[in-house]
């Protein structure tokens, strides 16, 4: 993405305020002027594309899955105003890949939009288990920023077992649906248990599970305590990485987690949450 607003004149990039880190350092250091859209707010990103010559140069930045709070981006409405006011789109579908789609293609492959997209960013950690990362784009973007991104130019190759593991990773979930069914059922037990036992958590259409705490110090206890004494490792989100008084624990089952695994986890938060002396939802409430 940094590539392309360094090497494209006079490129404004639009870019969804909770974007990761890593999509605002590649806007940094590419120099181009930015305009920052309230998060999946349309209204606020077609006020600032009809600001702009129709004939500027403009891409806009955006997720499918958002990290922090497992929300999904409005991808086809976001087209539908790129194609309005003649603007490129930029897909980060990293929490995706693998786990949405009828071939893992994300949720741009699951809402069959792929191709109106000019370029969609992946990973090969995550859902496909090795490291390394990916753009899909046309064959001359591609080509453009293999010829033109220091990034990629100065960066050493991934090893061959490393190439060979992705590559049969992505082959395998192409034509597997196995384990994405088993995902969303995971994911779905766990939420249905967390109802049962009052733990809040935010309502998404994704994968992501954020357990919210609202207080730093008994997030980071109950990450602690989880880990320590009842082996399961779950990871504590605290300021800077969201807001103050947000703090929550984000849960991503696995299809490889058990029913069994799921009534550790359940139980343990049970235990702890009553021990933080932190409140609950009423199930007539939810």
């Amino acid at each position: 993405m940094g590539t392309l607003a360094a090497r494209i004149p006079d490129c404004l990039v639009l870019s969804d305020a909770l974007n990761h880190a890593s999509m605002i350092e590649g806007i940094r250091h590419s120099k181009a002027e930015r305009a920052i859209w309230r998060h999946n707010d349309l209204d606020h990103l077609e006020e600032l594309l009809a600001a702009q010559p129709i004939d500027r140069p403009k891409l806009i930045a955006f997720e499918s899955v958002y990290s922090m709070d497992g929300d999904i981006a409005p991808i086809e409405a976001i087209c539908d105003l790129a194609d309005r006011y003649n603007a490129m789109t930029y897909l980060d579908e990293v929490h995706a890949v693998g786990l949405y789609g009828p071939r893992g293609g994300g949720v741009a492959e699951e809402r069959g939009l792929m191709n109106r997209l000019t370029v969609i960013e992946g990973t090969l950690g995550k859902a496909f288990g090795v490291m390394g990362g990916y753009i899909a784009a046309s064959a001359e973007l591609c080509d453009f920023v293999r010829s033109f991104a220091s990034g990629f130019i100065f960066t050493t190759a991934l090893p061959p077992a490393v190439a060979a593991g992705a590559c049969a990773s992505v082959k395998h979930l192409k034509a597997s649906t196995e384990e994405r069914a088993a995902h969303q059922d995971r994911v779905a037990e766990v939420r249905r248990r967390l109802d049962a036992i009052g733990i809040p958590h935010i309502d998404n259409p994704s994968h992501i599970i954020p357990v919210m705490v609202g207080d730093p110090l008994k997030c980071k206890f109950l990450s602690d305590v989880l880990l320590k004494e009842h082996g399961i490792y779950i990871q504590p989100i605290n300021y800077p990485t969201v807001p103050k008084g947000t703090e929550r624990l984000r849960i991503t089952p696995s299809p490889v987690h058990s029913m069994d695994d799921i009534e550790r986890l359940v139980s343990a938060l049970e235990l702890l949450w009553s021990q933080c002396e932190l409140a609950r939802i009423p199930l007539a409430a939810q």
